[in-house]
């Protein structure tokens, strides 16, 4: 898909009636309602939001999917093959929330992109380091083992989202020149190790905003943008989105 993608995670927010209130108003924006904006809606809230977009251009994402592979005794689990059922396009695989609090391995992490992919769902495999691991200097030799499953996915296509563990949710953005350093980077790897995608496309992610989008988005390698906190308000996930659209 030529341009950029955007793709806003509105984690574990919204109710019942706010996540519909919040589509509709996004659906009423047409910079918002392109086939290179998506949403990733809490799990529970999935199916009703796919029924509301059938045969709208917006695309909808799960925040995670299981690795187990095929229906089974796996209480509370969510397999791709369902999630493809009711329309989603794109998964987030390995968040830094997902990595810290649910302490997800590299084997659990490529089970994911493997059945995400065998289901026709795109997975996003976001990367990225923390503060400590930046000051220290380990940064890339940490985003390269982050990067190492790719080497051993199926064929197929997916995306990588670059996420500053200490820029999300903090305020604080990476500059332009760290975003530009690590996206190059991970091209760069991901040229000499990993299985090929349709593209390798990379997202950045860490406190983007209205303000600062296109200065992001216009930035070497940047392919797009995975949205936090400005995704939960549809005035300025639009202006992002029209960001991205002028650079189509």
């Amino acid at each position: 898909m030529a341009g950029k993608l955007i793709i806003g995670n509105w984690k574990m927010n919204t109710r019942a009636q706010s996540a519909q209130s919040l589509l509709d108003a996004l659906l009423e924006q047409p910079a918002c309602d392109q086939p290179w904006v998506g949403v990733a809606a809490p799990a529970v809230y999935l199916a009703a939001l796919g029924a509301r977009l059938q045969g709208r251009a917006i695309r909808l994402a799960a925040q995670d999917v299981s690795a187990f592979a095929s229906d089974g005794a796996y209480t509370g689990e969510v397999s791709a093959a369902m999630l493809q059922d009711i329309g989603c396009a794109y998964v987030l695989v390995g968040h830094s929330e997902r990595r810290q609090y649910f302490a997800e391995s590299n084997p659990q992490l490529l089970a994911k992109m493997n059945n995400a992919m065998a289901a026709g769902l795109v997975p996003v495999l976001c990367v990225g380091e923390t503060l400590e691991q930046r000051e220290q200097g380990s940064y890339l030799a940490v985003i390269h083992q982050q990067l190492s499953i790719l080497a051993d996915i199926a064929a197929g296509e997916y995306l990588i989202a670059y996420e500053p563990v200490w820029a999300i949710g903090t305020g604080k953005v990476a500059t332009l020149e760290q975003i530009a350093e690590i996206h190059s980077a991970i091209k760069t790897w991901c040229l000499q190790n990993a299985k090929p995608s349709a593209s390798i496309r990379v997202l950045y992610g860490g406190s983007v905003k209205a303000e600062n989008a296109e200065s992001i988005l216009m930035t070497d390698n940047v392919d797009g943008a995975l949205v936090g906190g400005a995704s939960l308000d549809a005035g300025s996930f639009r202006m992002i989105c029209q960001a991205a659209g002028k650079l189509i």
